[in-house]
């Protein structure tokens, strides 16, 4: 598309380029052959890069009370290069998060763009959905568990996720589920094994599941919690 700014990953800039030459990625993300909506604070879409990558991607927007003033324009550079830099970093740092595949940043007027990011596709559910379909409490235990690894690599990162909640929880499928974290383009990094960034990590998600439980019906107990935080504290002792 013309006007944009991209970063891609060498081995897929020739995929990209042919998926923009006539859209923006959202745009041709959309509109693919068996694309799949995800929900989120927006639509994102599950699709394939021209070169068969299975990837997400999504259009970047504000969230918060000022969502529907801000929308999706962003100062520049926008928030995309930040998240790339800071995927990388959790990545080194041992926390699994989707590798960012590229991101495009468009013009949109003076000093104001829109931007894409564009993730590799990881199969499993957010946390919400993968509690839905555990199909007893040993599984449901299993789910806590793989959480509680992935709120201890934070800690030993020293990543303060400030929009963690349970949507941002994705669980792989399978027997032995494995935990991945989303929307990371506002993580700050302190102190590694920092605890009072544990504390914060997990006092948000735990908001977040009590609302999901208020609003949504999510079947998701204090004693389930209680055992969230216990599991962490396990980890981090190991």
């Amino acid at each position: 598309m013309r006007g944009a700014e991209v970063v891609a990953l060498a081995g897929h800039a020739e995929a990209v380029r042919a998926a923009m030459a006539r859209a923006t990625l959202y745009e041709y993300a959309a509109a693919s052959a068996g694309a799949r909506p995800l929900t989120g604070r927006a639509i994102a879409w599950a699709t394939t890069l021209p070169d068969g990558t299975r990837v997400v991607v999504r259009h970047s927007r504000h969230g918060g009370r000022l969502a529907s003033l801000t929308g999706d324009v962003f100062l520049r550079p926008t928030r995309a290069p930040g998240e790339l830099a800071r995927a990388l970093a959790l990545a080194a740092a041992g926390v699994l998060t989707p590798e960012v595949v590229a991101y495009a940043v468009y013009p949109a007027f003076g000093p104001l763009a829109r931007a894409d990011v564009v993730t590799r596709f990881v199969e499993g559910r957010d946390f919400p959905d993968a509690w839905r379909e555990a199909a007893d409490e040993p599984h449901r235990d299993l789910l806590l568990a793989a959480t509680a690894v992935l709120l201890d690599s934070l800690r030993r990162a020293g990543a303060e996720h400030p929009d963690l909640n349970l949507k941002n929880i994705l669980l792989t499928s399978g027997s032995e589920p494995v935990a991945q974290v989303l929307d990371v383009d506002r993580v700050r990094f302190g102190v590694p094994g920092g605890h009072v960034i544990a504390e914060r990590n997990l006092a948000r998600l735990n908001r977040s599941a009590r609302k999901w439980r208020s609003r949504q019906g999510l079947a998701i107990s204090e004693r389930h919690l209680g055992n969230l935080a216990r599991l962490e504290q396990l980890t981090a002792a190991k």
